[in-house]
């Protein structure tokens, strides 16, 4: 007969095994299927650290609905930034059936205990800053999320098919108000190529540190959360770039960016990425800024949490009543 403490180990080997075979076959492991603890803390870090960066997203973009130079542009920058709310809840819905609160998530964040994107600590000094956001930015995003669909998490794949579609229409509002400002004049072409350069190279970083230098991201392949390397993201995102840049009419600030027959790719320049863990490490130009409003914004929407919450606690003392 198997002794209590021996058939916990048969159960747990059983267990490990179905998820295995479920990661060999591709198929989908769903919130109440058994997990390993540390699939479970990766899919938390890498989901809520995801909602984090569409709710800090959130403050460039909003800075400028007022400033917007027509009512078409406010209204399409305004509905972006909507999205943006939603894709957080999305993925704070996605995060939840992890196991981990959302009053968790959102206190690691306001705390300064989670990172979210590096992107969104910089600053936007121009219109054309809304333009380079949803080209370069947007557009990083999408060749980094669309591989995610296929995520081996059910509740995150399902999540990112419908931000995936939002966010292509991100990266064609950015293209476009590009595209406008490189037919206009003078000065409006130079604010335009200003932002390509200023956002050009944070949009490269945004795929993460070179795969040698990146722990996560080889166990993350292997349980089949992420489908490509940091490196390869970047390199086809690059590829992707190019032919766009020339309907643009803007120039790719890397005097080394040239096709390598060869390789079959772009060789690039080397990134700064000294400047990539300064700003993780909060000292970009705006981590304290972000950080601060994101707080007040939390302190000042207790209310409604709190109503919410009493409204919430009155329906279901009008149900059992009812009962």
């Amino acid at each position: 007969m198997t002794a209590p403490a021996d058939l916990t180990v048969v159960e747990n080997e059983a267990a490990q095994a179905r998820f295995d075979d479920l990661i060999a076959q591709d198929s989908r492991i769903e919130p109440r299927d058994w997990m390993p603890d540390a699939y479970r803390k990766t899919l938390i870090r890498q989901i809520s650290q995801h909602a984090h960066s569409e709710i800090i997203g959130m403050q460039p973009e909003s800075n400028w609905i007022s400033r917007a130079p027509s009512l078409k542009r406010k209204a399409i920058l305004l509905a972006k930034v909507q999205d943006e709310a939603g894709h957080g809840l999305y993925l704070y819905s996605a995060a939840q059936t992890l196991g981990i609160g959302r009053e968790e998530m959102m206190q690691q964040l306001i705390e300064g205990r989670a990172r979210y994107s590096s992107i969104f600590n910089y600053t936007t000094p121009t219109w054309a800053d809304m333009g380079a956001i949803g080209w370069l930015v947007d557009g990083a995003a999408i060749c980094n999320q669309v591989p995610l669909c296929r995520a081996s998490y059910g509740p995150y794949g399902r999540a990112m098919v419908r931000i995936c579609k939002e966010e292509s229409f991100h990266q064609r509002q950015g293209f476009e108000i590009l595209l406008e400002l490189m037919q206009g004049t003078e000065a409006q072409r130079e604010m335009a190529q200003d932002a390509v350069n200023r956002w050009y190279w944070p949009s490269l970083m945004m795929f993460g540190p070179p795969d040698d230098e990146s722990p996560n991201s080889a166990q993350s392949m292997a349980w089949n959360i992420k489908r490509f390397s940091n490196d390869d993201l970047r390199q086809r995102f690059v590829g992707m770039l190019v032919p766009q840049a020339e309907v643009l009419g803007v120039t790719l600030p890397d005097p080394n960016l040239a096709w390598n027959e060869e390789r079959q790719a772009y060789d690039m320049s080397e990134i700064d990425w000294t400047e990539f863990h300064e700003v993780l490490a909060g000292r970009g130009p705006a981590n304290a800024e972000r950080l601060r409003r994101r707080r007040e914004a939390h302190e000042e929407g207790a209310w409604v949490r709190e109503a919410a919450a009493e409204y919430a606690r009155k329906q279901a003392l009008k149900q059992q009543s009812a009962a």
